[in-house]
């Protein structure tokens, strides 16, 4: 008797892991979707007032490129939380629940993958943060003009509304990124704890 309610107590720690994968999946998905959208909409608002995308301020080539990448780990961090719905809908089945090995390795990649995206954030951003505080730091104690209508005579740039919509596109990709960190944390505990308590159930 007392065998069977402790076999209950670890299954329904699995069917927690489950609804937990499965929480955290959605959670995640739509966390990144919508904070992934969010720099998407504000490109878009910027290019139909301004027809360009990159300001006057000429930037660094690297930040362009760390961009693109910390994209493209954003739209793999959403698809990977995507597939922890189906793999807590797997683990809660016994037939087909894969084993700690597999899971632990699954959440391990995305734990990974958001750890670049933060990673290339935080870099972009310091680069641009630092170029912006050199154009301050190097103008005239006194203030810098954030608008400029008419080309200076050396042909140089200036600050511009649209390196602020990138810092905040920036802000927005790694709050996205650190929901997804957050979630892979708890779900790479959540496993550990759960596959234990199922393995001293079997033993």
């Amino acid at each position: 008797m007392l065998k069977n309610i402790v076999d209950s107590l670890h299954l329904s720690n699995i069917d927690g892991l489950a609804k937990a994968f499965q929480g955290s999946g959605r959670i995640g998905f739509w966390s990144q979707v919508v904070l992934g959208s969010f720099p998407i909409i504000l490109m878009i608002f910027i290019f139909s007032f301004s027809g360009s995308l990159s300001g006057p301020r000429a930037g660094l080539p690297i930040v362009g490129y760390l961009t693109i990448a910390n994209l493209l780990v954003l739209i793999f961090t959403t698809i990977w939380f995507y597939r922890y719905i189906g793999l807590g809908k797997k683990i809660g089945n016994a037939a087909t629940r894969p084993s700690e090995s597999a899971v632990v390795g699954t959440v391990w990649t995305g734990l990974v993958a958001s750890s670049l995206g933060i990673l290339f954030s935080l870099v972009v951003m310091l680069l641009e943060v630092g170029q912006l505080l050199f154009y301050f730091l190097s103008a005239p104690q006194g203030g810098i003009p954030t608008l400029q209508t008419t080309p200076t005579a050396a042909g140089g740039s200036w600050v511009s509304a649209v390196d602020l919509a990138s810092l905040m596109a920036l802000v927005l990709m790694l709050g996205a990124e650190v929901v997804a960190t957050m979630l892979g944390m708890w779900l790479l505990f959540r496993t550990t704890h759960s596959y234990d308590k199922l393995q001293d159930a079997a033993g």
